[in-house]
C-alpha cells in the first residue's frame, strides 16, 4: 500500500492575465502536517480551492488515496474525507455553537445529540466548547475552534488549515499545535498554510513553496532556516532591518484615559488607553484580531475624536481636532484596510498622493492642484517602496495588496511626520518587501519621529519596537520594555492579564 494520500500531478489554472498554478506537482502524505509556502500572489489559495472543489483545474489531476479525486464542489470533497478551516471564519453570530456546527455538515444528527458530540470531541482535542454558547459572545480563539470542530466531527483523512494562528495568543497557538500533533499520530494528514516561519519550522514535516505559480522547492522545514525558506519563497535574498542605537527623546505624543463608545454591533469600544511615545522610539501595539485596533487607530487619527481622555500631540491638547488638522501638525497615519479606507480604489495613486499629501507637500497653489508635485511625489514614492506599477497614473484598484501596502505606508512615511501610526504596516507583503518598510520605519525613528505600530505580527513587533503592550477588549496593558519580556508575558498581556500578573510571571 502507498504511504500518500492525497497525489497532485501538474495541475494548471489560468485567470485572464494571470496563470495561478502553472504546472503544480508534489504529494501529501498519510499521517504527515505539511506546509503550504508562498508570499501573496504565488497560488496557495487557487491550489487549495482545487482541492476542495471550489475551482477545477484547466489542467492536470489528482489522486486521493490512489483514485482519481476531482470534486465538483466542496460537499464531495467532504464525503471525500477533505476539510477545511478557513482563514475568515463563517460563522453566524447571533446563532449558538451547535447551530453553526450543523449549518456546516451535510446531515446533522438531532441538536441534541450533536451537542453532546460536540462536548466530547473539543474535550478528546484539548478544545473544550460549549455548544450552546451564543458564537457573537465568543473569542477569536474560541470562534476557531467552531471551525475546527465542525470539520473533526467529520473525522477528515486530509484536513487544510489556512494561516490558522493569524488570531491565536501565544498559549492558543501551542493548544493547536498539540491538537495538531494528536491528528498526525491519528493518521490525518494536515496541509497547513501560513507565513510564519518559525512555526513551519516546528510544526511541519514537509514544505511545498510556490513562487509566481510554480512549485519551486520542497523540503524539510527542520532543517532548513527560516531565512532560507523566506529565501526561497521570494527568489532572492534581502537584508534583515537594522536597529537604531540612538536613545528615545521628548515626548512626542502622550495619550491619556482615552475611552470612546463602541462604534457598531460588533466593534470594540475604548477603555481608559493610556501611553506615551517619545521621539526616535517605535511602541509596538500587539492583541488578537478584533480587540480594538481599528478603533484605537481613528481615535488617534481624528476620524472618531467624541469621547474621554486627551490626545496631546508636542505638549498641545490635539483631542478635539480632525485627520487635517492633525496632519497639519505632524501625526499621520496609515489604516489597516488598504482599499476603500487607505487608497480610493478608483483614484490614481498620483491622486491618493494628493488625498494625504496636499498639504505637507506643497501640492496646492491658490487653491489648485500643482499636478506636477502630485505626479513628481508619487514617482518619488514607487521608486523608493519599489511599488510594481506600470505607472503613477494606475488606479489603486489595479494593484496588487502588497504593492498598494508599499504605497500607502510608503507615502506617510515620505511626508516625513513628527509621529507616525500604522496599523498592520506589512499585511500581504512579501518577506523582502516586509523587511524593506520595517527598515523604513526605524530609519524614521533614527530621524527622531515618535512611531506607534499596531500588528497581529508579534515577530514584526519584537524585531522593531522598543516598547511593548497589548489591546485586550479595547484596554492597553501597560506598556514594557521589549527587552524584558519573553512570549509567555506577552501571551499574558494579550489574553488580558493585568500587570500584576504578568510580573509574578516574570518572577
Amino acid at each position: 500500500m502507498s504511504d500518500i494520500l492525497l497525489g497532485i500531478r501538474g495541475l494548471t489554472k489560468a485567470y485572464p492575465g494571470v496563470v495561478a498554478n502553472d504546472d503544480v506537482s508534489f504529494d501529501i502524505r498519510k499521517g504527515e502536517i505539511h506546509a503550504l509556502l508562498g508570499e501573496n500572489g504565488a497560488g496557495k489559495s487557487t491550489l487549495v480551492k482545487m482541492i476542495y472543489g471550489l475551482v477545477g483545474p484547466d489542467k492536470g489531476a489528482m489522486e486521493l488515496d490512489g483514485a482519481g479525486f476531482a470534486p465538483g464542489k466542496p460537499s464531495e470533497a467532504r464525503q471525500n474525507g477533505v476539510a477545511m478551516v478557513f482563514q475568515h471564519f463563517s460563522l453566524f453570530d447571533a446563532l449558538d455553537v451547535a447551530e453553526n456546527v450543523a449549518l456546516g455538515m451535510e446531515n446533522p444528527p438531532p441538536m441534541r445529540d450533536l451537542a453532546r458530540r460536540i462536548r466530547e470531541v473539543s474535550e478528546l482535542y484539548g478544545l473544550p466548547l460549549d455548544p450552546t454558547r451564543t458564537v457573537g459572545t465568543l473569542s477569536a480563539g474560541e470562534r476557531q475552534r467552531v471551525e475546527i470542530i465542525r470539520c473533526l466531527l467529520q473525522n477528515p483523512r486530509l484536513l487544510i488549515m489556512d494561516e490558522p494562528t493569524s488570531v491565536l495568543t501565544p498559549q492558543e497557538v501551542e493548544i493547536l499545535f498539540e491538537t495538531l500533533r494528536q491528528l498526525k499520530a491519528e493518521g490525518t494528514s494536515i496541509l497547513y498554510i501560513s507565513h510564519k516561519l518559525e512555526e513551519i519550522r516546528a510544526l511541519c514535516d514537509h514544505a511545498t513553496i510556490l513562487r509566481l505559480g510554480k512549485k519551486v522547492a520542497t523540503c524539510t522545514p527542520s532543517e532548513t532556516t527560516a531565512r532560507e525558506l523566506a529565501e526561497l519563497m521570494v527568489g532572492s535574498s534581502f537584508a534583515s532591518p537594522v536597529a537604531r542605537t540612538t536613545k528615545p527623546g521628548e515626548v512626542r505624543l502622550k495619550v491619556q484615559g482615552l475611552s470612546l463608545p463602541a462604534p457598531g454591533a460588533f466593534g470594540t469600544p475604548l477603555r481608559d488607553v493610556t501611553f506615551e511615545v517619545r521621539a526616535g522610539e517605535v511602541l509596538g501595539i500587539g492583541g488578537v484580531a478584533g480587540n480594538g485596533q481599528d478603533e484605537l487607530l481613528s481615535a488617534l487619527s481624528g476620524e472618531r475624536t467624541s469621547g474621554a481622555g486627551t490626545v496631546a500631540l508636542k505638549g498641545a491638547d490635539i483631542s478635539q481636532q480632525g485627520p487635517i488638522a492633525r496632519r497639519d501638525a505632524g501625526l499621520l497615519s496609515a489604516p489597516e484596510e488598504r482599499l476603500g479606507h487607505a487608497a480610493a480604489p478608483d483614484m490614481s495613486l498620483i491622486e491618493n498622493g494628493v488625498l494625504t499629501g496636499a498639504r505637507r507637500e506643497n501640492m496646492l497653489n491658490g487653491g489648485m492642484i500643482n499636478w506636477t508635485r502630485a505626479r513628481s511625489f508619487a514617482e518619488d514614492v514607487i521608486t523608493r517602496f519599489d511599488v510594481r506599477t506600470p505607472g503613477p497614473g494606475t488606479a489603486a484598484r489595479a494593484l496588487s495588496g502588497g504593492n498598494l501596502q508599499k504605497f500607502v505606508v510608503g507615502r506617510e512615511i515620505m511626508q516625513r511626520p513628527d509621529v507616525l501610526i500604522v496599523n498592520q504596516p506589512t499585511w500581504g507583503v512579501d518577506a523582502a518587501a516586509a523587511a524593506a518598510i520595517r527598515q523604513a520605519l526605524l530609519d524614521l525613528a533614527a530621524e527622531g519621529a515618535a512611531i506607534v505600530v499596531i500588528s497581529q505580527d508579534l515577530d514584526e513587533l519584537m524585531e522593531i519596537s522598543d516598547r511593548f503592550g497589548a489591546l485586550n477588549e479595547g484596554r492597553l496593558s501597560p506598556t514594557r520594555p521589549v527587552p524584558e519580556l519573553d512570549m509567555e508575558q506577552i501571551g499574558l498581556m494579550m489574553g488580558g492579564a493585568h500587570d500584576m500578573e504578568v510580573a509574578h510571571v516574570h518572577e
